[in-house]
């Protein structure tokens, strides 16, 4: 297990997270207490020291599992959590990015974590209605309490997060160190503008959804994929209905899915590791959320500790798996113009 520093900050976190959100039944699947302690332990055992979960994941069963299995580890631990799902319907303030529901959220994870202070607060996904200055006031607030140590956000725009960071720096607030974003071989447009701007700004990048709800760990046919019988709501089946109903199914994701299980099967891997191993080859990645609802799941998404893919592996998958960057990037990175703004001349930044 590698250690990284997590964005424009002294904080060290593993380069392979644990994802928690399957802690706990109350959503009618995941892991119950024994297999999530379980998986827990397994993920500490392999040096991992980054565990993320969030106020609203299983009803709040998730940061209470967490509570009772960290005990004496707590400290070792680089404990994050996140803010904004609305906790009880029909309460427009117990949910979004507002103070309110900042505060009180907070101070639930903490009674459920059994913690005084956590590590990382994530705003979890971008409301539309909050002002951005009330969120960084108050962010800045729980860090100078101690309540929090560092801040981050998930879910967000660019454009805003980068605006954020800006009004932070010139305020003298706390600044956001991390960026939880979905990265994977299935969903790239990511590179578009967030991972350049998380560079620029000074944000890790924290990957969320490394195989795409599982499509990527090879576990369903291309037959089974295409078949209009397939296509089942979201809300009526398990982790099919979940990949198909969302309508993200196209020829280059069904051809990227094919060259992964091509190479897993030249290299004698899971599927799952080929995708983790592309991701975990990213400069930009800093850490890559694991999620599983059981111990096997983990453990074969842990090999990727010992999987190092070779450059024509890699460069397989970052062809068959391309997006189109779109405007400006089409025109910004064409070499023609590059010769009308540099002259033909090599000019690179150290």
């Amino acid at each position: 297990m590698k250690y990284y520093l997590l964005g424009k900050s002294g904080l060290r976190v593993s380069e392979l997270a644990l994802g928690t959100m399957t802690f706990g039944t109350d959503w009618g699947w995941g892991a119950a207490p024994d297999e999530a302690r379980n998986m827990l332990d397994m993920y500490l055992e392999r040096g991992g020291n980054f565990v993320d979960t969030a106020s609203g994941y299983t009803n709040g069963s998730s940061e209470k599992f967490l509570g009772e299995f960290l005990g004496e580890r707590r400290e070792r631990i680089v404990l994050s959590t996140k803010y904004t799902q609305n906790t009880h319907n029909g309460d427009p303030n117990a949910g979004g990015n507002h103070r309110k529901n900042m505060v009180q959220s907070v101070e639930q994870s903490l009674s459920r974590m059994k913690t005084d202070y956590i590590d990382l607060l994530y705003l979890h996904t971008w409301d539309n209605t909050t002002p951005v200055e009330e969120i960084l006031r108050g962010m800045d607030d729980l860090v100078r309490a101690g309540k929090v140590l560092y801040v981050g956000i998930s879910d967000t725009t660019a454009w805003q997060i980068s605006r954020m960071q800006t009004i932070a720096d010139l305020r003298g607030w706390s600044p956001l160190i991390a960026l939880q974003s979905e990265y994977s071989l299935v969903e790239r447009t990511t590179e578009r503008e967030l991972i350049p701007m998380a560079k620029e700004m000074g944000l890790g990048l924290v990957v969320w959804s490394p195989l795409a709800n599982g499509l990527l760990a090879g576990k369903y046919s291309r037959e089974e994929l295409k078949s209009s019988s397939a296509i089942e709501s979201v809300a009526g089946g398990g982790r099919k209905a979940l990949i198909t109903g969302l309508g993200v199914i196209n020829e280059q994701i069904l051809n990227t899915v094919d060259e992964v299980k091509k190479i897993a099967s030249e290299i004698n891997k899971p599927a799952a590791v080929v995708a983790l191993a592309w991701l975990r080859s990213k400069p930009a990645v800093t850490s890559i959320l694991l999620g599983a609802s059981k111990s096997a799941q983990l453990k074969t998404n842990l090999e990727v500790l010992d999987t190092t893919l070779s450059d024509e592996h890699l460069q397989r998958l970052d062809a068959v798996s391309a997006v189109d960057m779109g405007f400006p990037h089409r025109v910004l990175d064409h070499p023609a113009g590059r010769v009308g703004i540099f002259g033909g001349v090599s000019v690179e930044r150290r």
